[in-house]
């Protein structure tokens, strides 16, 4: 019978898959433990990588985590392992968002579908102009569907929504432009050297729309703090939300794992994604989101879709940082070695 331990190789490989995951500025704000039995793998909220102004009740650091936690389990595939999760558990000390149990083993390859695995390297934001060809009605239902399968529900808009939607996304960027504090804050994680392990790289900034109709984050403050370029966006801009039922952190992270399902299959198919996250960084425009049509729910992410350039990557911070043992030593390095497995992550 196969050996239910995972190696040190195997958690590197896990941990390293987790981090490639999106999150809010680049931030990453998660790091991955070994269960005590050998045979698991916790993923913990790293609150000192918190963006506090912009995310005040960890929404969007535990959207982020539940992406790395579905990447672990993609990764886990894998290796052969059948992924148990279970969200935020209740233990004694530090407790973790969430413990997957990898102590089966299972025959099922692609779990989720097509091969997702090859897309945790490859996916990343596009801050750049989509063409104006149409996302195929099949795939925008199996984003639907994967979306679904995480208790959540992707909702690809029409054009009034949409337009509604990019407009309140619009209106509370230029409330963050007036709000000296946040765009500080903003600032603080933008990356003008290259050699960085976190953050957002000038190169992966992007422009803006030339005629205002995708409202891309100005990371660089208004007026801008570096020059900026501007080029024609897409027409009808693409636009899907998020909406769980309630609004938990067991919700937050089922998104994360929802969002970072859809964004790799979306990859799989040759799909670009961003996230447009301005809107839900404030409450008024965050509850005018959501489509009254659909019934109660809560906006947790507006995602912008399309095909076009896949966008620049951006720096990971390595294993050794964010992997730690069992009994909760500040790291692994020393004992299993700084492989990365996936190669670099993207936000």
């Amino acid at each position: 019978m196969a050996n239910a331990s995972l190696s040190p190789a195997d958690v590197r490989y896990l941990a390293a898959a987790g981090g490639a995951a999106p999150s809010l500025h680049n931030s990453q704000p998660w790091y991955f433990r070994p269960t005590s039995d050998g045979r698991g793998i916790a993923v913990y909220a790293d609150r000192t990588r918190a963006v506090p102004l912009t995310d005040p009740d960890g929404r969007a650091l535990h959207i982020s985590v539940g992406a790395a936690v579905f990447n672990v389990r993609v990764a886990a595939g894998r290796l052969g392992r059948d992924p148990r999760v279970t969200l935020l558990p209740h233990e004694s000390g530090p407790a973790p968002a969430a413990v997957l149990d990898l102590g089966r083993f299972t025959h099922d390859p692609h779990p989720y579908g097509p091969d997702l695995h090859p897309a945790i390297g490859d996916r990343h934001s596009s801050r750049l102009p989509f063409t104006d060809r149409d996302v195929p009605e099949r795939l925008v239902g199996e984003l639907v569907t994967a979306a679904e399968a995480e208790g959540v529900v992707l909702d690809v808009l029409e054009e009034t929504d949409a337009r509604r939607v990019l407009n309140l996304t619009a209106e509370a960027e230029r409330r963050t432009a007036a709000d000296l504090a946040r765009q500080a804050e903003t600032r603080t994680w933008l990356r003008v050297e290259e050699l960085t392990t976190d953050g957002i790289p000038y190169a992966a900034l992007g422009p803006q729309d030339h005629d205002a109709r995708v409202p891309v984050r100005a990371f660089t403050g208004h007026p801008p703090a570096f020059p900026t370029s501007t080029r024609h966006f897409e027409a009808l801009p693409r636009v899907a939300t998020l909406t769980t039922r309630f609004d938990r952190p067991e919700d937050w992270l089922r998104t994360g794992q929802a969002m970072e399902r859809a964004w790799l299959l979306a990859t799989v198919h040759g799909l670009r994604m961003s996230v447009l996250h301005q809107a839900v960084e404030w409450p008024d425009t965050r509850a005018t989101l959501r489509n009254p049509r659909t019934g109660p729910g809560h906006v947790q992410m507006v995602l912008r879709m399309g095909y076009g350039p896949p966008g620049a990557p951006t720096p990971r911070r390595p294993v050794a940082e964010t992997l730690r043992s069992a009994a909760g030593d500040a790291g692994t390095k020393a004992r299993n070695g700084t492989g990365t497995g996936t190669g670099a992550g993207r936000a």
